[in-house]
């Protein structure tokens, strides 16, 4: 009875120091997939529509994460391990009560779109738009063209240019939040781009280091439904 008693206690000290050795952000990120996977999953529907996924969270209410996830024969299987990001300068918001200007990342389940680079080839088979100084993202409240691409001329009174002199745009693709339809007014230019050194807050994007941004495009593929859920603060990891 000692000798079964003795095992019992290594086996439990074992599995506590393997998941002791863990990083929290793939404890995290591992316990969704295994909700993910389950056959009475909420959620199920809203997944079955996408075959790649980048998923953010905030990791124990500090850091912000993403990690790339990929069905393979109806399962989510982790394929990036969570890595640093940042986020919008005033948080997290649900993206109902998202606004033009508030600084908020709106959160939910979003589509990713169209990819703009200012290098003219990159190490991705997705396709792309190299960025020229006509390349720009309205952000006019007022204007037909708000939250849209526009080459060349506008009348829109502000924007944002794609082609910056800064490293955040090298890589950015198009988060599809408030884009169809485009509800003026609800935020615009909402993108998954390079983040600086200092991972300084975004205006409302999501960013990560150029190298980590260069694993998921070469990660991502064109022939792949994708998306990104960027999730509330108070949804449940396990």
């Amino acid at each position: 009875m000692k000798k079964l008693l003795f095992t019992f206690f290594v086996l439990i000290n074992c599995v506590v120091s393997h998941a002791q050795d863990l990083p929290d952000s793939s404890y995290n990120i591992e316990s969704l997939m295994q909700s993910w996977n389950h056959p009475t999953n909420k959620d199920k529907k809203i997944f079955d529509s996408v075959d790649q996924m980048l998923v953010v969270f905030r990791e124990h209410y500090s850091d912000i994460k993403i990690a790339g996830v990929e069905k393979e024969n109806g399962l989510w299987e982790l394929k990036l391990a969570p890595v640093r990001a940042s986020i919008g300068r005033s948080g997290l918001r649900m993206a109902n009560f998202k606004r033009e200007g508030d600084g908020f990342t709106p959160t939910g389940f979003f589509g990713l779109g169209q990819l703009f680079s200012y290098e003219p080839t990159i190490p991705s088979n997705l396709p792309f738009t190299q960025s020229t100084p006509e390349d720009k993202w309205i952000d006019d409240t007022a204007s037909n063209d708000y939250n849209k691409h526009i080459r060349g001329v506008t009348n829109a009174k502000s924007y944002e240019n794609l082609l910056l002199k800064s490293i955040h745009y090298k890589y950015c693709m198009v988060i599809e939040y408030n884009t169809n339809p485009v509800i003026k007014g609800n935020g615009s230019a909402i993108f998954f781009h390079v983040a600086d050194d200092k991972y300084s807050a975004t205006a409302g994007c999501v960013a990560i280091k150029e190298s980590d941004m260069l694993q998921y495009l070469n990660w991502l593929q064109p022939n792949k439904r994708k998306a990104i859920w960027i999730m509330e603060d108070d949804e449940e990891y396990y």
